[in-house]
């Protein structure tokens, strides 16, 4: 996109307005897997095509600051792996807003053995926990919660490696319940503690864009919500085909483990408030909570932001008969 086109501040690329198309690319904070099955299938499959919108997902990585790439103007569209990052870079001024979410609860996990299990919160006391630095704060989160004072917690840093609880090296480690392939090495003994279950209750998952996208684009935006929440539709009741359509999207992902993914994703993605209120939603309140809890573990450095000032739900409540199956 060029740099007039960024300063016009839409979504529409010069390319794309040839083609009265707009554009969409979604910026993801890490690289593509399940948990974007549905906006390949809805690619896949036209959806977004018959909505207008030439989209186009751009992978993440370690080195890749998708909110700030986003908050830029570079791309139209982010998501990132859980809702705090939003509340985070909304307090430090970065102008953007969740306007829906892909996972009803965080799968983030405590993963222990049965011989040594944790089971509940208060079952951390004394333990090692292995965690990579950047989920520390989700540890710390679930402490402050349950009223367990940090030096009775072992933190200990390490990677997405599951083998140090299998070596002994730690009594837990940590990862999210929908990565199938890394958890097969711990097989059949493992005990589960969700982030959610233990009392910090975050959503993951979230799609973000810039305020003024919100403002001035508004109708594009509901037409991604659109062909997006008809592509995880799909999904639900396509799962063998869904899986099929994302290894040949992307080649390196391995069917079988895909395969047992899509079904424990697909309860986050529909589960909680979705069953009610459709793929997609997202409760204020829940907002709230995250703001409130962060605020008091300190995390918000620059100021603690208002829950308007993080979510925006016109598109939502616009394309709620779709996202209910109900259109």
């Amino acid at each position: 996109m060029t740099a007039a086109a960024f300063s016009a501040g839409g979504l529409l690329s010069i390319d794309a307005r040839a083609q009265g198309k707009a554009r969409i690319n979604m910026q993801l904070g890490w690289i593509v897997g399940v948990n974007q099955i549905g906006e390949v299938v809805a690619k896949r499959l036209g959806f977004y095509e018959q909505e207008g919108i030439d989209f186009a997902i751009q992978p993440g990585g370690p080195n890749i600051d998708g909110v700030a790439i986003v908050a830029s103007g570079r791309h139209e569209v982010g998501q990132v792996s859980s809702s705090p990052s939003v509340m985070l870079a909304v307090s430090q001024g970065l102008p953007i807003k969740c306007f829906a979410v892909g996972a009803q609860k965080h799968p983030f996990t405590f993963f222990s053995l049965a011989k040594n299990p944790v089971r509940k919160p208060a079952d951390l006391v004394g333990k090692k926990v292995g965690i990579p630095s950047t989920a520390a704060v989700l540890l710390r989160a679930l402490l402050a919660k349950n009223k367990i004072a940090e030096k009775d917690v072992k933190f200990v840093t390490i990677g997405a490696d599951m083998a140090p609880l299998l070596t002994g090296q730690v009594d837990v480690v940590t990862g999210w319940l929908t990565s199938t392939t890394a958890l097969k090495t711990l097989g059949p003994d493992r005990v589960d503690l969700t982030l959610w279950d233990g009392g910090v209750q975050l959503y993951a998952l979230p799609y973000y864009a810039t305020t003024k996208t919100l403002e001035t684009q508004p109708k594009v935006i509901e037409a991604f919500i659109r062909a997006t929440v008809r592509g995880w539709q799909h999904v639900r009741a396509n799962r063998d085909q869904a899986v099929d359509l994302l290894v040949k999207e992307y080649p390196n992902l391995k069917r079988e483990d895909e395969r047992a993914a899509v079904d424990v994703m697909l309860d986050y993605s529909f589960g909680g408030l979705a069953q009610t209120q459709g793929w997609g939603a997202m409760d204020p309140a829940v907002w709230q909570d995250q703001i409130n809890t962060y605020a008091e573990l300190g995390q918000f450095t620059a100021r603690t932001p208002k829950v308007e000032d993080v979510i925006w739900l016109d598109g939502l409540k616009a394309t709620t008969a779709l996202r209910m199956g109900k259109a």
